[in-house]
């Protein structure tokens, strides 16, 4: 036992020392490089972009047509079954379920992405506010904050989503971006403030440095690590999200072009009689949330020094 405490001493102590004059971003990316963790969630990841980008030249089929309605039926409760050219089958109204799937992560990621990226726009404004002038706009955008961290996240998005007289993908990418607001205004306010009582800003100060110029060039670049990291993970959060509007209602309505959380909301009503349609969206749903989760944990660990091993 001691000896073991005592190897693992002397390789944290190694590692320590190689990481000398290396930059952050070095460093990390040297133990991300050897943590299963973060490949396992990067695999599979890259596996989902490769297919939401090839997705168009991938499906066998048009995802609209209902090229095996004949064998659909409403009396004995029968969809098509796994078949030549159909590996997967087909849904209640005879479209391609495969075809289906590959069509609708390019949905999921567009989804994702420009929620996420709005979001973290929107808390990017807050958090600098906050955080740069402090006093009574840091009071004033904090309790904003506030009041809409109260609210849980996915009751607020249904909230925001029910405020359209029309849903359509942009309502739900709009819904998911405001909750992620909140999170990164708190966290960006936070580092930003303990980036201006460090010693490189209270310097820059003293040399008269414009106060624009050192929250830009200063504070804001070193206080990014963490917000980076909360965005990887918020990805996962808004394909949750985004799938719970659309399993709701609150998605688009035109069902032509499929979204995994629209699938799942269409094969509710038959899923005791025929639950792989609702079981192929769901694991999908499951395990790209399941990757971009490992990936941020991971860039938590290897950022935060207090969190490396």
């Amino acid at each position: 036992m001691l000896k073991t405490q005592r190897t693992e001493r002397i390789d944290a102590l190694a590692e320590t020392a190689s990481d000398a004059g290396v930059s952050l971003a070095a460093s990390a990316w040297r133990r991300l490089k050897r943590n299963p963790v973060f490949v396992t969630g990067a695999v599979i990841i890259a596996v989902f972009v490769l297919l939401a980008l090839l997705a168009p030249l991938l499906a066998p089929h048009d995802p609209a047509q209902r090229l095996l309605e004949q064998q659909v039926s409403r009396a004995a409760n029968t969809i098509p079954p796994p078949q030549p050219g159909f590996p997967l089958g087909g849904d209640q109204y005879g479209r391609d379920l495969f075809s289906r799937l590959l069509l609708g992560s390019q949905q999921t990621l567009l989804v994702a992405v420009l929620a996420t990226v709005i979001g973290l726009g929107g808390g990017l404004v807050l958090g600098i506010l906050a955080g740069a002038f402090g006093g009574w706009v840091d009071s004033l955008v904090m309790r904003v904050v506030d009041v809409m961290l109260s609210v849980p996240s996915l009751l607020l998005a249904v909230s925001i989503g029910a405020l359209f007289a029309q849903q359509t993908q942009f309502t739900v990418i709009l819904a998911v971006a405001i909750v992620q607001v909140p999170i990164f205004g708190r966290l960006l306010r936070g580092t930003m403030l303990a980036q201006r009582a460090s010693d490189h800003v209270l310097a820059a100060r003293a040399l008269g440095v414009k106060e624009s110029a050192i929250v830009f060039r200063h504070m804001l670049p070193n206080a990014l690590g963490p917000v980076i990291v909360q965005a990887t993970l918020g990805l996962a959060v808004a394909i949750i999200d985004a799938a719970a509007l659309s399993f709701l209602g609150l998605g688009a309505a035109d069902d032509s072009v499929p979204e995994w959380g629209q699938m799942l909301g269409g094969a509710q009503n038959i899923i005791d009689s025929h639950p792989q349609l609702a079981f192929w969206p769901a694991s999908c749903i499951i395990l790209v949330a399941l990757g971009f989760t490992l990936v941020g944990e991971s860039l938590r660990d290897a950022l935060d020094p207090k969190r490396r091993r």
